[in-house]
């Protein structure tokens, strides 16, 4: 993808080789610190109705309304495994730097729990570490998953005083980056090996790619507004077109046998029955798939880094009960979490922004990519909010 913007044009809160507003580095540059930035979740039974006013503030919601969700947090002890996750992948991030001569320390912060993103800044401050490439958990395009996180890098360093002496940059949607997608190639060669040992059909068997659901509008208007990437907008178009790479891949490898088909569907809604989201839903589908003559299905989180709440509950359970009430065989494969693959891309990602790698030599798996370094005017808004200050990006 390319895109010229004029020389002009400045990006609050970046570093000087992304200050301009290319799409991508417009020159090598260093950055002394990572920034591993994050949803966040509760740590035990008392934290979970404060997390979840977290997620949901500013849209009036009750606490009776919230319980409703919180349910699934209880399940599991109130606990959220995200948290987890993230020391683990911060821990393995910071070895795969320092084994290929990257000395960067790597901090943590979240958005809707603790360690806060103003602790990490402000702590990565105080160390002296003031230029920092932010690495999100969040792999496509949409207000939740980037522009959101690219406004609260701003918030922070206002709400801080570190406006002005912090640079936050941030590394490019990573949805078709190699060491992204290899897992989810993987998981599903697995289970397209175990339902053939089963004897299944290549007819017999379906993949369904789940990914969390958004409101239709928002869909419309992940990625920037001068690109049509159709229906659902570019997060859509994204999850559609690494489900293509991937079953494509497979078949090369004689993995996936003619006649196995697939589809993107999605999970996790939470809006108001009135209002349009993102569909099919994943365990609506399911229920539809005996009549087609599926008899095996894999599930397979592709909008997912790891094994967070959206996974264990709706994937896990409820997915997995739909499954089983259709008479259906079903799999749920892995997330990438902190498979060797995905570490090592997430350096690479971070040495292509610090040598300003040109975008023509970045290689990605799908024709969508490389994502930019700097998003573009008037990405990802979102409708109830509209466009509010953001780091990483240019002004709408």
């Amino acid at each position: 993808m390319t895109e010229t913007h004029p020389e002009t044009t400045e990006v609050p809160h970046a570093a000087e080789a992304s200050a301009g507003g290319h799409p991508f580095a417009a020159a090598p540059q260093e950055y002394d610190a990572i920034l591993l930035a994050s949803f966040g979740g509760p740590e035990g039974q008392d934290d979970v109705i404060p997390f979840l006013r977290n997620v949901t503030r500013g849209r009036g919601i009750p606490d009776e309304r919230l319980e409703e969700v919180a349910h699934h947090y209880r399940h599991f002890g109130g606990v959220s495994p995200i948290n987890a996750h993230n020391k683990q992948l911060r821990e393995v991030l910071e070895k795969e730097l320092r084994s290929q001569g990257i000395d960067l320390p790597v901090y943590w912060g979240n958005r809707n729990w603790g360690p806060y993103l103003e602790d990490a800044v402000k702590e990565a401050a105080a160390n002296g570490h003031t230029r920092l490439l932010a690495v999100a958990t969040s792999a496509y395009s949409s207000y939740s998953s980037c522009r959101q996180y690219r406004e609260d890098f701003a918030r922070v360093l206002l709400d801080t005083g570190l406006a002005g002496t912090v640079l936050i940059d941030k590394i490019g949607q990573y949805f078709d980056a190699a060491g992204f997608v290899q897992p989810f190639t993987e998981g599903v060669a697995e289970a397209l090996s175990e339902f053939s040992a089963a004897g299944f059909a290549p007819e017999e068997i379906r993949v369904l790619f789940s990914t969390h659901s958004i409101p239709t509008a928002d869909a419309e208007r992940s990625g920037p507004r001068d690109q049509d990437f159709g229906d659902g907008g570019a997060y859509a178009a994204q999850h559609q077109a690494v489900g293509a790479a991937i079953m494509e891949q497979l078949a090369a490898e004689s993995a996936a046998q003619p006649g196995t088909e697939w589809q993107v569907v999605y999970q996790s809604r939470s809006g108001p029955p009135t209002q349009p989201w993102l569909e099919p839903d994943v365990c609506d589908r399911i229920a539809e798939l005996p009549a087609e003559g599926v008899k095996a299905v894999a599930v397979v989180p592709l909008g997912f880094l790891s094994d967070h709440m959206e996974v264990l509950w709706d994937l896990d359970n409820e997915a997995m009960e739909a499954a089983e009430e259709a008479g259906l065989r079903a799999v749920r494969t892995p997330t990438p979490g902190v498979h060797p693959a995905f570490v090592t891309t997430v350096v690479d990602l971070i040495k292509e922004r610090m040598q300003a790698v040109p975008a023509d030599q970045r290689p990605r798996l799908t024709e969508l990519g490389p994502w930019y370094d700097v998003c573009r005017p008037g990405c990802c808004e979102n409708v109830r909010l509209g466009f509010r200050p953001a780091a990483a990006g240019l002004a709408p």
